[in-house]
């Protein structure tokens, strides 16, 4: 840092400290300008925001005003639930001139066939022995994912796990209180643990994952490397209905704006599930109608064999 001096030319500590603190106060309008900007360009409401970082929406008004003295790891998690990148949000040159930025916004409108050619031409797609004969099941909560996966395990005589069930046995307690206890960032921790040791212990398996893995992409690209990926996919009103449907109230309960809520959240993750390597649209089918269509989609993508 170049030396602070007085007008008697004299270097002084409170002239010190009063950049600095112009300089930490610039950089906070820049970032919770950027943020309040890229959660306006993903259509994403605050609330929504908040329970996809675990930042609260009264700490993200206070980000966004620039007066929130966020900690980096907080800002992380709202990078990351923007898919966004973080030095993106703290450096000096302008992100939304950047070439980076640019091909994000296109491959963000682009359509699914359009974004998987993009991908697939990006990353180098993991060889197809690797996911031997591994089936995983993406999607929201309420798409169908655990009964389809129960009775499609049986149908094909696979075993079948849900991993927030392998999450709890090793934390030693129900996914919420994980989540209250060692917040988001602890949860992920045991997501990926508990992803590696399925990996290492079944062959072959059908496996049901939490609708936000796809927001952790070290996780998530290990789980396309070692698993047939399907997307199981509903209508919002569907995904809400049959989580009501489960006993659980939680969603609706004195939150009149649940559903655009979780209308926002499947835009926001729509063009990271279709990374999946098949899609299956359960929307208006009976339970029944649905396995043996997803059967028939196994069998023809040949991921068993």
């Amino acid at each position: 840092m170049a030396e602070i001096t007085s007008f008697s030319g004299k270097a002084t500590k409170a002239d010190g400290a009063s950049l600095i603190d112009t300089e930490v106060a610039a950089l906070m309008a820049r970032v919770g300008e950027r943020v309040r900007h890229a959660r306006e360009r993903r259509n994403i409401p605050r609330r929504v925001l908040s329970e996809m970082s675990g930042v609260s929406p009264r700490y993200l008004a206070q980000l966004e005003s620039g007066e929130g003295n966020i900690s980096i790891g907080l800002l992380m998690r709202v990078a990351m639930a923007l898919d966004f990148r973080i030095e993106w949000l703290v450096g000096e040159e302008d992100p939304w001139s950047s070439d980076l930025i640019r091909l994000a916004q296109a491959f963000r409108i682009a359509d699914s066939a359009r974004q998987k050619q993009a991908l697939d031409l990006l990353t180098a797609g993991p060889d197809r022995a690797s996911r031997a004969g591994r089936i995983c099941l993406i999607g929201l909560r309420g798409a169908g994912k655990s009964t389809l996966g129960r009775m499609i395990g049986d149908r094909l005589d696979l075993p079948f796990v849900e991993l927030n069930r392998e999450i709890e046995l090793a934390g030693g307690m129900p996914v919420d209180e994980i989540m209250a206890l060692y917040g988001q960032e602890g949860y992920r921790k045991l997501e990926a643990d508990a992803l590696d040791r399925v990996i290492a212990t079944h062959d072959r398996m059908i496996l049901a994952v939490a609708g936000g893995i796809v927001a952790e992409p070290t996780t998530f690209n290990r789980l396309l490397g070692h698993f047939h990926t399907i997307w199981v996919q509903a209508s919002a009103g569907e995904h809400m209905d049959r989580v009501r449907a489960q006993g659980d109230t939680r969603p609706m309960e004195g939150n009149p704006e649940a559903m655009a809520q979780l209308k926002a959240i499947l835009r926001a993750r729509e063009a990271l599930y279709a990374r999946a390597h098949a899609q299956y649209d359960t929307s208006g089918e009976t339970v029944q109608d649905s396995l043996e269509n997803m059967l028939e989609l196994i069998e023809n993508q040949g991921f068993l064999t």
